[in-house]
């Protein structure tokens, strides 16, 4: 190439500099302009609450001080800084816009806060505008920013002309004097609080609600600082108490004169603002006012305003009820309707619940069953009051003087110190001769009176006189059978203490009402009883009817033995075995089905002891009557350390609720046997031989409860448990037998390594086996009531009728209130649930054998 002249060398170096100033000039504007739209960017997502995720907009385009372009001698061209004049600038110049600031904040208080609140800040928006041109001189240069700049001083100047004219005629229409002042103690200053210059009327910042109360009576509240309410739309009547308590909202100072209420207020909420915003009628708003002055609270509780339901429309309602309490509340609103009586469905159900009737009819659905031809209490309701009403009075009795105290004793301890003191039980006494009443007989302490002298039957006091001298004539069988007549007197008791006037004083022997002998009576029980018979074999063997040997035992069985009553204290081991037994009865109330003609007897027996603590027969068995039961045991005195059962679900709460102190143990056999039965209900009858692995299963299960100690059974315990998702794996009913093992572990685990608690309940089985040779010869009973009498019965014989002679070593010879420590030898039936007679010698000669 050739070499250039020094003229174009240098026009070349111009038009270069042109081209990058051009280029520069280019580029410069539109990084400004990126520049101001993400400023403006960031600022309006921070106005919104919307921080941005970066702020490298900021710092792209660093603020500059101003900077001038100068040449120097070499040529060439170099910026040259400005250093202070910007910033000098905004030091010295913000005194203007507070000033500007303050006249337009005045000016718009005193014109009633008209337009929004932020046109107090346009001087400082035109301010911090004018100081951003004096940082960035060059941004001065581009049209956006002077057109922006324009915008704001004409916005400043049209805020301060147009609020100067409202003030003025806010002033000429309130008053030049206080109208600023009004303004301030109204509250309405509410931009003085957003600029943190506290409350108008009491200075205060922090947020704060005042309640006194005046000398009439009345509540003034005094709210101060920015709050908020929210109340659902949904509910009618939460929408009606926000619009009375706006409407209840005052202004502090003078009033206005206009919109005065109908008790003398000038609310600061007007009743037209509030038709507006709830978007209903005013005349409705005004209606609900008079319903809050008036205290008419069902009409201010109604559900809807424009159908309110009326006092008289209520009443209407409540009666169609009262005449069909049986309905339910779709039907009384249909039978309204049918009869032309306008009202809906929600104010039917309004009625119901303001009348009290929907609670009410609850109450009588709990309790009773009614419909259009029957009106009954419903059992289980009356049986759960029943249960209530006893667990109470067993409270209060034990807070009180308490029950009968119980003694606990160790029985074996007890047998081994007789055994080793050589001590032996004295025979009872001779029994008492035939002159004594069947009650005497049995549980009366009494001794023989040989004077010949009269004495009161009921008193035994011989302070007696002759009624009348003519006797009367007493007809009775003799040993023979044969008919006697022997003559009575009447005679006065004149016993003070004594309640009854006079009596007959019979033959010994002899009992009122009956021509048969108390010894023919006391045979025939002995005969049942302790013989096993029947009412027809023993009314054969005496010569009588079985009907009246029927009523002879009968007479013994209408109440159970009163042990605490005869002994004074209630003794037992502390563990108690609960069981039933169902019976028939065919003739009862309850409700047809296949249960219809069996009831259930309940038996508590002392594990140790075999006394039959308590017995009760009942229509169901079902948790209520299990609950009676354990109260009746409670009260008579009893209070277990152990409750032993079979796995019935019922116990478990029972037992935990009436006897909180006791250990709840389940029968080991009971459970051993239950599984078996899951064995052969899930694998079948022949399970031992299809399916091998559950025979296994079922013997391990019961080598369990065979361990000695607690922590083998653990151990076995835990290594059939591991089994389990195998065996659920190939048969998923087979959880059922774990399920079952896992639920009952905690109350059969207890009887192990116990000296205390047994792991059968082999007690409440014997009792119930012999119950079973009574209950035989009846094949099952007429109706409860002679079940309960049976029962009485029953429990007198067993508990007084000594176990046999094959029994074991430690019961052999002796009835269970001899084993649980009570003191038999006065009491003459004794004698005879042992089957001897009354007035047989017990010296027994043992020297008169033939042929020894």
């Amino acid at each position: 190439m050739g070499t250039l002249y020094p003229g174009r060398k240098k026009t070349a170096e111009l038009a270069l500099d042109m081209k990058d100033s051009t280029r520069s000039k280019w580029m410069h504007m539109v990084g400004v302009r990126a520049h101001v739209l993400i400023t403006l960017s960031c600022v309006v997502l921070a106005v919104l609450g919307r921080m941005p995720e970066s702020s490298g907009g900021w710092v792209s385009c660093a603020p500059r001080p101003a900077i001038g372009v100068a040449r120097y001698r070499d040529g060439k061209r170099r910026e040259r800084v400005c250093r202070g004049g910007g910033w000098r600038y905004v030091i010295g110049s913000w005194r203007v816009p507070v000033a500007r600031s303050l006249a337009v904040w005045g000016l718009w208080l005193v014109s009633g806060g008209r337009g929004p609140g932020w046109v107090v800040l346009l001087p400082w928006l035109l301010w911090l505008w004018q100081s951003g041109g004096r940082l960035w001189p060059k941004l001065r240069l581009e049209p956006e920013w002077g057109l922006v700049g324009w915008v704001l001083w004409q916005g400043q100047r049209l805020a301060l002309v147009g609020y100067l004219g409202l003030a003025v005629g806010e002033v000429l229409r309130e008053g030049a004097g206080n109208a600023a002042l009004v303004r301030l103690e109204t509250g309405e200053a509410s931009t003085a609080l957003a600029l943190g210059l506290g409350c108008g009327m009491c200075g205060g910042e922090e947020r704060r609600v005042r309640v006194e109360r005046q000398a009439d009576g009345s509540y003034r509240a005094e709210l101060s600082g920015h709050f908020s309410m929210q109340v659902a739309g949904d509910d009618p009547f939460r929408v009606r108490v926000l619009m009375l308590a706006l409407r209840l909202l005052e202004e502090v100072g003078p009033q206005r004169r206009g919109g005065r209420t109908r008790d003398g207020r000038a609310p600061f909420v007007r009743q037209v603002q509030v038709a507006e915003w709830f978007d209903m009628p005013q005349p409705n708003v005004s209606r609900i006012e008079g319903y809050w002055l008036a205290s008419d609270w069902p009409n201010l509780l109604s559900l809807k305003s424009e159908a309110v339901l009326t006092p008289e429309l209520r009443d209407r309602v409540v009666q169609a009820f009262a005449a069909f309490p049986w309905w339910r509340m779709e039907k009384v609103y249909r039978h309204l309707r049918a009869e032309g009586i306008a009202v809906s469905y929600n104010q039917v159900r309004q009625a119901a619940r303001e009348s009290g009737w929907r609670e009410l009819r609850r109450g009588l659905q709990k309790r009773y069953h009614f419909s259009a031809d029957d009106f009954r209490p419903r059992d289980e309701w009356l049986v759960s009051q029943l249960l209530e009403t006893v667990e109470l009075l067993l409270t209060r009795l034990e807070e009180g003087s308490g029950l009968t105290s119980e003694e606990q004793m160790q029985l074996s301890e007890i047998q081994t110190l007789v055994a080793e003191c050589g001590l032996q039980v004295e025979p009872p006494l001779r029994a008492l001769p035939w002159l004594l009443r069947v009650e005497q007989v049995l549980f009366g302490q009494w001794q023989a009176v040989d004077d010949g002298q009269v004495r009161c039957i009921y008193c035994g006091s011989t302070q007696v006189v002759r009624k009348s001298k003519q006797p009367r004539w007493k007809t009775y069988y003799d040993a023979e059978g044969n008919l006697q007549t022997v003559a009575v007197y009447r005679y006065y008791c004149r016993n003070q203490p004594c309640d009854k006037d006079s009596f007959t004083n019979l033959p010994p022997g002899l009992v009122p009402y009956s021509r048969y002998r108390t010894e023919t009576k006391l045979l025939a029980v002995q005969m049942y009883a302790w013989g096993y018979s029947t009412y027809r074999r023993t009314g054969q063997a005496l010569g009588v009817k079985s009907m009246t040997v029927y009523r002879w035992v009968s007479a013994w069985g209408y109440e159970l033995l009163p042990v605490a009553a005869l002994f004074g204290v209630v003794k037992s081991s502390g563990v108690v075995g609960i069981d039933e037994k169902y019976v028939l009865v065919p003739k009862n109330d309850k409700p047809a089905g296949d249960m219809r003609r069996w009831m259930y007897v309940y038996l508590a027996v002392d594990v140790y002891t075999y006394d039959l603590l308590h017995i009760a027969v009942y229509a169901h068995n079902d948790k209520q009557n299990a609950l009676a039961f354990l109260m009746a045991l409670r009260a008579k005195g009893y209070r277990p350390r152990v409750m032993v059962s079979d796995l019935r679900r019922d116990y478990g709460n029972d037992i935990a609720r009436v006897f909180p102190q006791a250990v709840h143990h389940v029968c080991i056999f009971h459970a051993l046997r239950d599984v078996s039965d899951y064995c052969r209900k899930i694998y079948g009858k022949d399970y031992a031989e299809t399916h091998p692995q559950v025979e296994e299963l079922r013997q391990d299960i019961q080598r369990i409860f065979a361990a000695k100690t607690k922590r083998t059974a653990l151990k076995r315990y835990a290594q059939v448990m591991e089994r389990r998702e195998a065996f659920v794996r190939e048969t998923p009913q087979a959880s059922a037998i774990f399920d079952f093992l896992e639920r009952h572990w905690p109350m059969l685990v207890n009887g192990i390594e116990s000296q205390l608690i047994p792991k059968t309940n082999n007690a409440v089985e014997l009792v119930i086996r012999r119950f079973d040779q009574h209950y035989q010869n009846f094949c099952g009973f007429e109706s409860i009531q002679t079940a309960q009498i049976f029962l009485g019965v029953f429990e007198k014989v067993y508990r007084l009728t000594p176990f046999s002679d094959d029994a074991q070593l430690a019961i052999r010879g002796k009835c269970p209130l001899e084993l649980a420590g009570y003191d038999i030898s006065q009491l003459p039936m004794a004698t005879l649930c042992n089957g001897l007679s009354l007035d047989w010698p017990l010296d027994v000669l043992h020297n008169d054998v033939p042929n020894r």
